[in-house]
């Protein structure tokens, strides 16, 4: 109620509504330059904030109506591209030629050690011939076995005469997940410094690499079509990634490497299908952080001491759970403990003949 007039012993008075003022049909001048700094503002904010609305009414001012914000992806912490981590991580893996095969090799420190996989030291030293690296400058030297693991299939050679090399940088294998972006880079079929992207396709893959796989001929451990293992030699090799980046022969002792430029595992072995030899998707490496401890024991001792054991292991089948013993060595652990072939192991196991890649 509104006070209206002198005072009286009937003071109040109802008051009619105000009269609502005619809506122009054109804005003035003022209103089209807050018009305009309001489309301006929707213009400014809108693909982060949705869209605004400014609705001006003659002599009355504005009233602003926001939608709901567009969804947005959570921006990574790495802002790394593909062709950001191949160009910081190739000079940091090299190809290593022999007589008889080659593969590659991931550079340790600045004067000249090298990580790699056994059997492409064993490929590549086979006919008396020397080692020779050549890096990604096209510069080349002539190297020497540190030290090897056929238990792990690693190994340290060291380039000779040579410094200021790049380090590589090794990430946290233990930090890895299924799913994520991983690229291989090393010299597939000869080929220098080839980078495949891919992802982490499963973890602690357990897999048997060797000639031989239920009768059927395997590749060799790279070299072609010449044997570099006695026949029927296998090594069993535990907690494997797999990744669906392409590897192909040639590829073998290079570097699986994250989406930071870590080096998370040396490339090792690959699955084939039937009698090809070629990449179908399921490739292996051997974790960064089991290499980085056995590099370490090859460089001060040129050895590796491991728990040993004596036996090698395949899928069970049927409703069988774990792993089952497809062989145990002739003196061995296992066999003074009476351990025999086709018996069942507990827990979960992923044990497949792999062919070895160079």
């Amino acid at each position: 109620m509104f006070a209206h007039g002198a005072p009286s012993s009937d003071d109040t008075t109802i008051m009619a509504a105000p009269a609502v003022p005619k809506q122009r049909s054109r804005f003035t001048a003022g209103q089209k330059a807050i018009a305009g700094l309001a489309l301006a503002a929707t213009a400014l904010v809108g693909g982060a904030a949705g869209a605004v609305t400014a609705n001006v009414f003659g002599g009355g001012g504005g009233t602003a109506v926001a939608a709901s914000p567009n969804p947005t992806f959570k921006q990574v912490s790495n802002p790394l591209t593909v062709a950001d981590v191949a160009q910081n991580v190739q000079p940091s893996v090299v190809r290593i030629q022999g007589q008889t095969g080659e593969g590659s090799g991931v550079v340790l420190s600045a004067d000249g050690l090298i990580l790699t996989n056994n059997h492409v030291v064993v490929g590549a030293g086979q006919g008396g011939g020397s080692m020779t690296v050549k890096f990604s400058d096209g510069k080349t030297a002539k190297a020497t076995v540190v030290g090897t693991d056929p238990a792990t299939d690693l190994a340290v050679i060291r380039a000779e005469g040579v410094s200021g090399l790049t380090k590589a940088s090794l990430g946290d294998s233990d930090a890895l997940r299924v799913g994520d972006a991983v690229l291989a880079i090393g010299s597939p079929l000869g080929l220098d410094g080839s980078v495949t992207a891919g992802i982490i396709s499963a973890l602690d893959r357990t897999l048997t690499v060797g000639n031989e796989d239920e009768g059927r001929q395997q590749l060799p451990p790279g070299w072609g079509n010449q044997r570099s293992q006695s026949q029927g030699s296998t090594t069993t090799i535990g907690g494997a990634i797999q990744t669906d980046a392409a590897i192909n022969p040639g590829n073998s002792g290079g570097a699986l490497v994250n989406a930071s430029g870590e080096v998370i595992g040396i490339n090792t072995a690959i699955a084939t299908g039937g009698t090809g030899s070629g990449n179908i998707g399921v490739g292996f490496a051997i974790p960064i952080n089991t290499a980085n401890q056995v590099a370490q024991q090859l460089i001060e001792s040129g050895k590796v001491s491991h728990a040993y054991l004596g036996v090698s292991v395949t899928d069970a089948t049927g409703d069988v759970p774990g792993a089952l013993v497809r062989q145990v060595q002739q003196g061995s652990p296992a066999a003074k403990a009476g351990l025999k072939e086709g018996t069942s192991l507990p827990g979960s196991a992923t044990s497949r003949s792999m062919g070895e890649i160079p």
